[in-house]
Protein backbone atom coordinates (compact mmCIF):
# COMPACT_ATOMS: atom_id res chain seq x y z
CA UNK A 1 0.00 0.00 0.00
CA UNK A 2 1.23 3.45 -1.11
CA UNK A 3 2.30 6.05 2.01
CA UNK A 4 0.31 9.63 1.42
CA UNK A 5 4.10 10.82 0.48
CA UNK A 6 4.12 8.03 -2.18
CA UNK A 7 1.34 9.01 -3.30
CA UNK A 8 1.81 13.17 -3.48
CA UNK A 9 5.60 12.31 -5.33
CA UNK A 10 3.64 9.81 -8.12
CA UNK A 11 0.75 12.83 -8.70
CA UNK A 12 3.38 15.52 -8.75
CA UNK A 13 5.62 13.03 -11.32
CA UNK A 14 2.16 12.39 -13.72
CA UNK A 15 1.09 16.30 -13.49
CA UNK A 16 4.33 17.15 -15.04
CA UNK A 17 5.16 14.68 -17.03
CA UNK A 18 3.67 16.17 -20.04
CA UNK A 19 5.30 19.66 -18.86
CA UNK A 20 9.10 18.55 -18.52
CA UNK A 21 8.87 17.04 -21.74
CA UNK A 22 7.19 20.36 -23.53
CA UNK A 23 8.89 23.01 -21.85
CA UNK A 24 12.41 21.27 -21.02
CA UNK A 25 13.85 19.17 -18.36
CA UNK A 26 16.11 22.55 -17.10
CA UNK A 27 13.86 25.40 -18.56
CA UNK A 28 10.95 23.95 -16.21
CA UNK A 29 10.39 26.22 -13.13
CA UNK A 30 9.31 25.77 -9.97
CA UNK A 31 6.42 28.19 -10.55
CA UNK A 32 5.96 25.80 -13.26
CA UNK A 33 5.29 22.76 -11.21
CA UNK A 34 3.23 24.41 -8.55
CA UNK A 35 0.59 25.67 -11.34
CA UNK A 36 0.55 22.64 -13.06
CA UNK A 37 0.08 20.34 -9.54
CA UNK A 38 -1.83 22.80 -7.55
CA UNK A 39 0.45 22.28 -4.94
CA UNK A 40 2.89 24.81 -2.81
CA UNK A 41 6.36 24.96 -3.11
CA UNK A 42 6.35 23.83 0.44
CA UNK A 43 4.87 20.72 -0.40
CA UNK A 44 6.90 19.98 -3.79
CA UNK A 45 10.11 20.63 -1.47
CA UNK A 46 8.87 18.48 1.34
CA UNK A 47 8.93 15.61 -1.43
CA UNK A 48 11.65 16.54 -3.27
CA UNK A 49 15.11 17.59 -2.49
CA UNK A 50 15.13 20.42 -5.46
CA UNK A 51 13.58 20.55 -8.76
CA UNK A 52 16.65 18.91 -10.64
CA UNK A 53 15.38 15.63 -8.15
CA UNK A 54 11.46 16.19 -9.61
CA UNK A 55 13.37 16.50 -13.43
CA UNK A 56 14.83 12.77 -12.88
CA UNK A 57 11.81 11.25 -11.73
CA UNK A 58 10.22 12.60 -14.27
CA UNK A 59 12.37 11.49 -16.90
CA UNK A 60 12.61 7.54 -15.57
CA UNK A 61 8.63 8.32 -15.72
CA UNK A 62 8.74 9.27 -18.93
CA UNK A 63 11.16 6.84 -20.48
CA UNK A 64 9.70 4.44 -18.51
CA UNK A 65 6.08 4.48 -20.69
CA UNK A 66 7.51 4.65 -23.75
CA UNK A 67 9.72 1.71 -22.64
CA UNK A 68 6.71 -0.38 -21.47
CA UNK A 69 5.08 -0.01 -24.92
CA UNK A 70 8.44 -0.90 -27.08
CA UNK A 71 8.88 -3.70 -24.91
CA UNK A 72 5.20 -5.18 -25.26
CA UNK A 73 5.63 -4.25 -29.47
CA UNK A 74 8.97 -6.92 -28.75
CA UNK A 75 6.85 -9.13 -26.40
CA UNK A 76 4.93 -12.87 -26.50
CA UNK A 77 2.24 -12.08 -28.61
CA UNK A 78 4.08 -12.06 -32.54
CA UNK A 79 5.47 -15.54 -32.79
CA UNK A 80 8.67 -14.95 -34.89
CA UNK A 81 11.64 -12.26 -33.79
CA UNK A 82 11.03 -10.91 -37.55
CA UNK A 83 7.42 -9.86 -36.42
CA UNK A 84 8.44 -8.41 -33.08
CA UNK A 85 11.06 -6.25 -35.34
CA UNK A 86 8.55 -5.00 -37.23
CA UNK A 87 6.26 -4.72 -34.63
CA UNK A 88 8.46 -1.87 -32.92
CA UNK A 89 7.88 -0.28 -36.18
CA UNK A 90 5.03 -0.31 -36.29
CA UNK A 91 4.38 1.26 -32.60
CA UNK A 92 6.27 4.36 -33.76
CA UNK A 93 4.03 4.48 -37.12
CA UNK A 94 0.67 4.30 -35.03
CA UNK A 95 1.61 6.52 -31.73
CA UNK A 96 3.79 9.26 -33.53
CA UNK A 97 0.94 11.71 -32.89
CA UNK A 98 0.67 11.10 -29.36
CA UNK A 99 4.26 11.16 -28.81
CA UNK A 100 4.71 14.54 -30.67
CA UNK A 101 1.58 15.95 -28.44
CA UNK A 102 3.49 15.33 -25.43
CA UNK A 103 6.44 17.01 -26.61
CA UNK A 104 8.01 14.09 -28.52
CA UNK A 105 10.37 11.43 -27.40
CA UNK A 106 12.01 11.97 -24.04
CA UNK A 107 15.15 10.62 -24.90
CA UNK A 108 15.90 12.98 -27.34
CA UNK A 109 14.90 15.62 -25.61
CA UNK A 110 17.01 14.83 -22.25
CA UNK A 111 20.06 13.95 -24.29
CA UNK A 112 19.50 17.33 -26.26
CA UNK A 113 19.46 19.36 -23.71
CA UNK A 114 21.23 17.44 -20.36
CA UNK A 115 24.23 16.94 -22.38
CA UNK A 116 27.48 18.76 -20.10
CA UNK A 117 24.68 20.84 -18.07
CA UNK A 118 22.91 18.08 -16.32
CA UNK A 119 25.31 14.96 -15.89
CA UNK A 120 22.69 13.47 -13.51
CA UNK A 121 20.07 13.54 -15.89
CA UNK A 122 22.87 12.47 -19.05
CA UNK A 123 23.21 9.43 -17.31
CA UNK A 124 19.73 8.30 -16.91
CA UNK A 125 19.27 8.84 -21.02
CA UNK A 126 22.07 7.12 -21.38
CA UNK A 127 21.12 4.27 -19.38
CA UNK A 128 17.92 4.09 -21.15
CA UNK A 129 19.32 4.04 -24.74
CA UNK A 130 22.17 1.37 -23.96
CA UNK A 131 18.43 -0.62 -23.05
CA UNK A 132 16.80 -0.11 -25.99
CA UNK A 133 19.62 -1.55 -27.91
CA UNK A 134 19.94 -4.45 -25.50
CA UNK A 135 16.56 -5.14 -26.17
CA UNK A 136 16.25 -4.93 -29.62
CA UNK A 137 19.87 -6.63 -29.64
CA UNK A 138 18.23 -9.61 -27.90
CA UNK A 139 15.36 -10.31 -30.52
CA UNK A 140 17.96 -10.11 -33.30
CA UNK A 141 20.64 -12.27 -31.05
CA UNK A 142 17.06 -14.83 -30.43
CA UNK A 143 16.37 -14.87 -34.23
CA UNK A 144 19.46 -15.74 -35.22
CA UNK A 145 19.59 -18.87 -32.79
CA UNK A 146 16.54 -20.04 -34.81
CA UNK A 147 17.77 -19.06 -37.89
CA UNK A 148 15.14 -16.43 -39.12
CA UNK A 149 18.10 -13.68 -39.61
CA UNK A 150 21.53 -14.05 -41.05
CA UNK A 151 24.17 -15.71 -38.17
CA UNK A 152 27.44 -13.20 -39.46
CA UNK A 153 25.36 -9.82 -38.70
CA UNK A 154 26.18 -7.89 -35.40
CA UNK A 155 23.10 -7.66 -33.50
CA UNK A 156 24.29 -4.67 -31.28
CA UNK A 157 24.76 -2.54 -34.49
CA UNK A 158 21.53 -3.40 -36.26
CA UNK A 159 20.05 -2.58 -32.62
CA UNK A 160 22.19 0.91 -32.25
CA UNK A 161 21.19 1.41 -36.35
CA UNK A 162 17.62 1.12 -35.54
CA UNK A 163 17.59 3.62 -32.95
CA UNK A 164 19.61 6.18 -34.63
CA UNK A 165 17.20 6.06 -37.70
CA UNK A 166 14.28 6.02 -35.49
CA UNK A 167 15.78 8.96 -33.43
CA UNK A 168 16.22 10.82 -36.17
CA UNK A 169 13.28 10.66 -38.00
CA UNK A 170 11.64 11.90 -34.83
CA UNK A 171 13.79 14.95 -34.95
CA UNK A 172 13.19 16.28 -38.40
CA UNK A 173 9.23 15.37 -38.69
CA UNK A 174 9.21 16.98 -35.07
CA UNK A 175 11.15 20.04 -36.24
CA UNK A 176 9.07 20.20 -39.54
CA UNK A 177 5.50 19.57 -38.33
CA UNK A 178 5.53 16.89 -41.34
CA UNK A 179 5.39 13.20 -39.96
CA UNK A 180 7.03 11.81 -43.46
CA UNK A 181 10.62 12.15 -42.38
CA UNK A 182 9.16 10.01 -39.54
CA UNK A 183 7.58 7.43 -42.02
CA UNK A 184 10.46 7.50 -44.39
CA UNK A 185 13.18 5.91 -41.13
CA UNK A 186 10.42 3.41 -40.54
CA UNK A 187 10.25 2.00 -44.11
CA UNK A 188 14.33 2.45 -43.86
CA UNK A 189 13.88 0.01 -40.91
CA UNK A 190 11.35 -2.03 -42.43
CA UNK A 191 13.48 -2.72 -46.00
CA UNK A 192 16.85 -3.12 -43.61
CA UNK A 193 14.76 -6.15 -41.81
CA UNK A 194 13.74 -7.96 -45.13
CA UNK A 195 16.84 -7.37 -47.17
CA UNK A 196 19.30 -7.77 -44.45
CA UNK A 197 18.15 -9.54 -41.58
CA UNK A 198 15.64 -12.10 -42.63
CA UNK A 199 17.24 -15.20 -43.87
CA UNK A 200 14.99 -16.88 -46.69
CA UNK A 201 13.91 -20.41 -46.51
CA UNK A 202 16.57 -22.51 -48.48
Amino acid sequence: MSTKAEKTKQFIIEKTASLFNTKGYTSTSLSDITEATGLTKGSIYGNFQNKDEVAIEVYKYNSGLLGKNMSRSLGEEFPTNIDKLNAFVNFYRKNWKFVFETGGCPLMNAATEADDTFPNLKKQVTESFKSWIKNISEVIVEGQKNGEIHKELNAEEYGSLFIMIVEGGILLSKTTGDEKYLNLALDRILLIIDKELKLLPS
